[in-house]
């Protein structure tokens, strides 16, 4: 069961998509260059390193459900639709979970998104991890016909359905195909919920980025309610070239050496954390060379074996 490998070994690192560092100064030139939007990635490189994350090991790679672009956030996540993505992601990856992080509930019909999850269940060898969320965006509930205010309640109903809990609308004979495992459900904040509605009917918990003290407070809440359900979050990271060079805090992340990112990562695993995206548009080395540096000095500190590939 993906929940299960995603925790194998007690912690594990994954990747958050897009693989681009479009928010560094060098990035923002290349956006301008090319003729981007303000927050569109560039997504030449996409397949190359996903398939290169996959085979050096990364636990999970996370991606973003943006469904409509909006200058006011300015930030368009990978820019493919979210199912239709992760079926690509399936076919040119073998071991890599598939995470996401998080679907908008309220703006998707919940018996089509129960089908998409079971298709990607299917074409990935059940690989999905589904994170799900009411949303945070105002400005996209018109567009789509549905009320910014009530996404909680939206949001639960789209939750029983997903879970089965509504197959008595079903007609005899009537079914969702294809056919596979129901993927483990994991929730981004609380959705307008109580946490212990969470804790009762989620598998696990997909928390904001914090400092290691932010989540141990977050991590004991959790546990209380939630018992071992997995907690993950994420971590905006900057790596530097000098593997010695200190910690340095911003906004959702860090930036240092390899030497500061496993202290910061072995920190968020003593605190509770079972899981950590690394999200790369801050960072200013090329990836292909930070994801194998990573690979080679970071992960056989917490996953127990080296890089897949030389």
């Amino acid at each position: 069961m993906s929940i299960n490998t995603l925790t194998q070994g007690g912690f594990s690192i994954g990747v958050e998509l897009p693989l681009d560092n479009d928010w560094t100064a060098q990035g923002e030139a290349s956006r301008l260059a090319a003729g981007r939007k303000p927050g569109e990635p560039d997504m030449s490189q996409h397949q190359e390193l996903v398939k290169l994350a996959d085979q050096l090991g990364f636990r999970a790679a996370w991606v973003r459900d943006v469904p409509l672009y909006d200058p006011a956030f300015g930030d368009a996540a990978q820019v493919f639709e979210i199912f239709s993505y992760l079926g690509y992601l399936a076919g040119v990856t073998q071991n890599i979970l598939l995470g996401t992080a998080a679907v908008v509930l309220p703006l998707r019909q919940s018996w089509l998104v129960r089908k998409a999850a079971a298709s990607v269940q299917a074409l990935s060898h059940n690989r999905l991890l589904l994170g799900v969320a009411s949303g945070d965006r105002p400005a996209e509930y018109p567009l789509f016909s549905e009320d910014f205010a009530s996404r909680g309640d939206a949001f639960r109903e789209s939750v029983a359905v997903l879970k089965g809990e509504r197959d008595h609308q079903l007609a005899p004979g009537q079914a969702i195909l294809p056919k596979a495992p129901q993927p483990p459900l994991l929730v981004a904040g609380f959705a307008q919920q109580s946490l212990q509605w969470v804790a009762d009917n989620i598998q696990g918990l997909l928390a904001y980025p914090g400092t290691p003290s932010d989540h141990k407070r977050r991590v004991a809440q959790w546990r209380q309610l939630a018992g071992n359900k997995p907690y993950v979050s994420f971590i905006h990271l900057d790596l530097l070239a000098d593997k010695n060079a200190p910690l340095k805090r911003h906004h959702f992340g860090i930036s240092g050496g390899s030497k500061a990112l496993i202290a910061e990562l072995a920190a968020m695993k003593e605190v509770g954390v079972d899981h950590i995206g690394l999200h790369f548009r801050r960072n200013q080395r090329p990836l292909a060379d930070t994801l194998m540096e990573i690979a080679s000095d970071v992960l056989p500190q917490f996953h127990g074996q080296g890089p897949l590939i030389d």
